[in-house]
């Protein structure tokens, strides 16, 4: 079984919502979680949040982040999933923001570095990544470590919704 109906399968029996922020993988994290049916069960919805000015606008991620830290940083990556999951008022986010390539690299941040966050109610958690393929290798190998983390997450009994606090 392919990861994203794993992640669909333990959504739906925890009762569990999802929301997706997107950046370097444009709608690739949101196409897969659709591509399972029945996941209107537990996916609200996503953005592309391409642009600064999105990131900003949709998701509320701080100017002064932007600035300082770069859209392609993990505390940028850590706002996108806080904010796409207040936006869609869902149980869980995932996030993604990166330099798909094959330009836009720096020595400091290189062609291929992404952050992929997820927001629950109990925590946070943020990776990073250099990945060494081509721009569409960048993106889908993104989006599948995405719903990895997250299928790492509920399968280590994450997700309980009430009473809980977010680890920074």
């Amino acid at each position: 079984m392919v990861v994203e109906a794993e992640v669909g399968e333990l959504l739906r029996a925890k009762g569990l919502t999802l929301a997706t922020a997107e950046s370097c993988t444009g709608g690739l994290l949101g196409n897969m979680i659709t591509d399972v049916p029945g996941s209107s069960d537990y996916f609200l919805g996503g953005t592309i949040s391409y642009s600064n000015e999105a990131k900003e606008d949709l998701l509320g991620v701080r100017h002064e982040t932007l600035m300082k830290e770069g859209a392609v940083s993990e505390v940028t990556a850590r706002e996108m999933a806080r904010g796409v999951r207040s936006l869609f008022h869902s149980d869980l986010a995932l996030s993604t923001t990166g330099i798909a390539g094959p330009g836009g690299g720096t020595k400091g941040r290189p062609v291929g570095l992404v952050y992929i966050a997820l927001a629950a109610p109990d925590k946070e958690l943020c990776e990073r990544h250099i990945w060494q393929g081509d721009r569409l290798e960048n993106k889908r190998r993104s989006a599948e470590r995405a719903l990895q983390l997250l299928k790492e997450y509920l399968e280590g009994g994450g997700s309980q919704v009430s009473g809980s606090r977010f680890q920074v």
